[in-house]
């Protein structure tokens, strides 16, 4: 087994995680000695970023609820709105002027940065021209798609090293009668654009692989009353080899918006133990929201990745029905109902706080993660992790939710009856 060094760590720290092919999975990460809770396991930074919003953003009177922000071009931070103090630069290149579909900076070392590689003349060709692209680009995916493609062939010709890690990961292209048309709508739309001498169709569709399998999305600000939609992918190339699981024992934060000391970083993912972790078990994410009914689950894994996940909890879900589902577990609003909940308080001393596969409970392996590792805020569905070890002996006091970032101390998730 290879070790995968974490970024910032040093070499104690590269050491925590490491590289296996398992069968049927291909390769995954693997704990190389026992791991706490709160550890952070990696911190990888992107080759990639592209926007997911649309070409044409309409005016406020006719925008869809969904668009509720505006980003930075370079670094994807949520951007002032106009009526504030806060100068915005634009590209000096794009001969789009239309206010609503500026490609727009917060600051001169975005601009900067971006324009010397991200957002190159030949992007700013691309995405003037496919602005003006007719009906086949009226659908969002292939607008994101096509943003992809931009930024990929862009790559190539800015950092080849990057360009050829990117090809390294895994996805295979796809066979499906949809994939090849889209490969094949998208590489004459590409080609028009005089990319790179090298493209092909063979090599648009194995980009286009690649990101399906591999992009994590970069989501908008929380916000209670709202569904959150995604502002951007990023391709991280060491947190690819993560693979899925409906029960996860690690899960991803991002700081888009955050003060970031080093400005740079900003889109970097952080990846932590949700709990204890014994040595030699998988490193496991959730590709989306943990509180997903099992025919929901099934079928997005099936769509966007591929395969049918047969984990502990979904063999257990695998023998409900939908309805079962709702009315043994679930509640209206995705939480664990009160029956179930009262279960379990009444039986906490069986648990332990670590790993949950350890409580043997067949029926609902699911039952304690939900209760302890699911954030309750109206409308998140986040999972929590402890806060980071301050100390090589001190227990987590804390947990941090992935999506809204709440902050809670431990005994308030589980009424005080456990170590804080």
């Amino acid at each position: 087994m290879s070790s995968i060094a974490v970024g910032g760590g040093g070499a104690a720290a590269a050491a925590l995680i490491g590289v296996r092919e398992i069968e049927g999975k291909g390769r995954a990460l693997v704990a190389s000695q026992p791991l706490r809770a709160g550890e952070i396991l990696l911190r990888d930074s992107p080759i990639l970023v592209y926007s997911a919003l649309p070409f044409v953003i309409p005016p406020p009177p006719e925008q869809h609820h969904r668009i509720s922000y505006c980003y930075c071009a370079n670094c994807f931070r949520v951007l002032p709105p106009p009526s504030s103090s806060t100068t915005l630069l634009s590209c000096p290149i794009c001969p789009d002027n239309q206010a609503q579909n500026q490609v727009l900076f917060c600051s001169p070392r975005c601009q900067t940065t971006a324009l010397a590689s991200s957002h190159s003349p030949w992007v700013c060709q691309a995405l003037t021209y496919l602005r003006a692209c007719p009906s086949p680009l009226l659908k969002h995916d292939r607008q994101v798609q096509a943003r992809y493609l931009v930024a990929a062939y862009n790559l190539s010709d800015i950092s080849p090293p990057s360009f050829r890690t990117l090809l390294s990961l895994q996805g295979e292209c796809l066979s499906a009668a949809a994939d090849n048309h889209a490969a094949m709508f998208l590489h004459s739309l590409i080609s028009s654009l005089s990319p790179p001498p090298h493209s092909s169709l063979e090599l648009t569709a194995a980009l286009l692989a690649k990101d399906k399998l591999n992009a994590f999305g970069l989501m908008e600000p929380f916000a209670k009353d709202r569904e959150r939609s995604v502002r951007a992918y990023g391709i991280y190339p060491r947190a690819s080899f993560f693979n899925h699981d409906c029960l996860p024992n690690a899960c991803r934060f991002d700081y888009v918006d955050a003060n970031h000391p080093d400005a740079d970083h900003n889109t970097d993912i952080i990846v932590r133990a949700i709990h204890d972790v014994p040595q030699g078990r998988e490193i496991c994410l959730s590709y989306f929201p943990v509180n997903l009914k099992y025919s929901d689950r099934q079928r997005r894994l099936r769509e966007d990745y591929g395969f049918i996940c047969e984990c502990d909890r979904c063999k257990v879900e695998a023998n409900w029905s939908d309805n079962d589902e709702d009315e043994e577990m679930m509640g209206s609003n995705g939480y664990l109902n009160e029956a179930m909940d009262e279960d379990f308080d009444e039986n906490t001393e069986d648990y332990d706080r670590g790993d949950p596969a350890a409580t043997g409970d067949s029926d609902f392996p699911h039952a304690y993660f939900f209760l302890t590792y699911m954030c309750n805020r109206n409308n998140c569905w986040g999972t929590l992790a402890p806060l980071p070890p301050s100390s090589g002996d001190a227990p987590f006091s804390g947990m941090e939710c992935n999506v809204c970032g709440n902050l809670k101390r431990f005994d308030e998730l589980m009424g005080g009856d456990v170590l804080v």
